[in-house]
Order: structure tokens, then sequence, then C-alpha cells
């Protein structure tokens, strides 16, 4: 039996990653693409479309923040359509560690959490040091959720015990604060890549695994997110740990926010219907998730206009 207890003090990891099965990439594509052809009713949809805005990451990394910004998408993260209660919140703002003060401050008495990327994201080209020491300060800033970057130069040269030590290590400084870790899929590969990085982020301590940062192309597609929840369920049946995913980088609308959760459900099922476990990362899905719960309630979209811009 492969437990976490197993799994940390491994000195052989290199048997561990060896042990990791390939992945039918043909199966997996096919698999894909039939899950997302699936329709759903109008009653479902409408449910469907209010756990995307539940599980959202509302995103903004860009080098041209501000105060002002983040404070606007704080208020848009609180209250998606101002004057509609019945829209619910969404799960996180993520932001850089520098804006952690002010998302903060705008979010607090509410149930949105802050989520701070961390370890020289995007690239994760740094000193472990400055990882373990940035992914520390975030949380000591106010920080509920990490995402930090694996290192894919080390990984893709086989160099998995760096990669491993540095989620273990970083996964300590985050205390309390839950750790998502960025495989960056983009840049892995294959599919055997993704599904052997998956399982090495879990056995080092991920709270849950995400796809991609959003600043490489490809980010996040189906056929991956399949693989890394395929992932995700052997090793939950292996350790009795359950662990979450988070797609993230290119969903920008309804259609495809939903095959994500008929893909969830299918792979994960219905425990992982939550923000617990479930995220997406989106920096501007938000709007057009709203323009359809809109479209399915009155028969007709509403202009982007009636919507506050992300």
């Amino acid at each position: 039996m492969w437990d976490m207890a197993t799994a940390l003090s491994l000195s052989h990891l290199g048997s561990l990653m060896r042990g990791v099965r390939s992945v039918d990439e043909v199966g997996a594509d096919e698999r894909a693409a039939s899950l997302a052809k699936r329709s759903i009713k109008k009653s479902s949809k409408l449910w469907a479309l209010d756990l995307a805005i539940r599980c959202m990451d509302l995103t903004t990394l860009e080098g041209s923040d501000t105060p002002g910004k983040v404070a606007a998408l704080c208020a848009k993260g609180i209250r998606p359509k101002p004057g509609d209660a019945s829209i619910p919140s969404v799960a996180a703002i993520c932001i850089y560690p520098a804006r952690i003060a002010d998302a903060k401050a705008h979010l607090r008495g509410s149930s949105v959490r802050v989520a701070s990327v961390a370890t020289a994201f995007p690239s994760g080209q740094s000193f472990t040091s400055i990882k373990i020491a940035e992914a520390k300060e975030a949380v000591e800033a106010g920080a509920d959720e990490v995402d930090m970057v694996i290192d894919r130069g080390a990984f893709l040269s086989g160099d998995h015990e760096k990669v491993y030590d540095e989620i273990v290590a970083v996964k300590e400084a985050c205390g309390p604060a839950d750790l998502k870790v960025i495989l960056e899929t983009g840049e892995l590969g294959t599919y055997d890549s993704v599904r052997r990085a998956s399982i090495l982020a879990m056995a080092a301590g991920a709270d849950f695994i995400k796809t991609s940062t959003g600043k490489v192309q490809p980010a996040a597609t189906l056929p991956v997110s399949l693989v890394m929840m395929e992932a995700i369920r052997d090793f939950v049946r292996e350790t009795g740990r359950p662990v979450g995913f988070k797609p993230a980088g290119g969903i920008r609308t309804s259609k495809q926010a939903i095959a994500y959760l008929v893909v969830l459900y299918e792979t994960l099922g219905a425990d992982w219907m939550t923000p617990e476990r479930f995220r997406l990362g989106a920096s501007t899905l938000l709007n057009d998730v709203l323009m359809q719960i809109e479209k399915e309630r009155t028969g007709a979209y509403q202009s982007g206009d009636y919507f506050t811009i992300d």
C-alpha cells in the first residue's frame, strides 16, 4: 500500500516514478472529446454555471496590476452581478504576492479567499531558498492559498528529486495555507510526463494539482485535464488522501467550463464538485457565465455592457 508516510520517506524516488503507468494518448483524446459533447438539461446547466462561479479563482497576473485593479477584482469576486444576490461569490482572487495586502483588505468579511502565485512564477527558475522564502512571505502577508510552479527544466532533465524536494519544502513553508502545484503541462511534452509530474506533486504533499500558469500555450486542455484527474483518482485509491484539481489558462466560455465539470464528475465523482476540491483558473470567464445564466433564465442574452469588467 502506497501511503503518504511511505511516499515522503522514499530514498529511491526513481523507483516511484518508474512505477507510474503509461497513458493511452489516443484513448485519453477520444474520451475527453466524447465527454465534452455531453448535453445537460436546463436545470442542470443552471446548477453547473452556479458551481463554476463558486469554484472560480478570479485572476489577474499582469505586470500592470495596481491596487485599484485588485480592488475592482475583489468587488467583482464578492458580488459578480451587483443587485442579484442569487449569484454566488467566487472561491478566490488569485494575484501576485505584492498585491496580497490589497486583496486581503478588500475581501475582509467575505467568503472569498486570497490565492497568491509564488516560487518564481511563471518560470520556476530561481534558487530554492528564494522560492521557499517567497511562499512563506506570501502566507505571512495573508494568502490563504499558494500556487507554486515546478521547475520544468529539472523535471524534464530527469532531476525528479529536486522537484520533489522543492514541493515538500514549499508545502512546509505554507503552514496552514493550501498548496496548489502548477505543472505547466504545455511544456511537459507528453501525457506520460503529465501523469508522472502529477503523481510526483501529490506524493510531495500538494493539496491541488494545477495545469498551467496561463502564460504558456497550450494551457489547460480537456485531454490533459483528464490525465491529471485520472492520476488523482489512482492516487486517492492508493493513499486515501483526496487531492484537488485546477485547470487554468484559456478557459473563456461557459461551454468550456461545463465540459470540465462533466469530465470531473465522470472521472472523480460528486465529491469533487466543490470549491474545496475543484477550481477554475480564469480571468475572462466570469462574464460569459453570467450572460449564459441570464440567457437560461430569460431566454435572451444580455450585452456584455451590462456587466462590470473582470
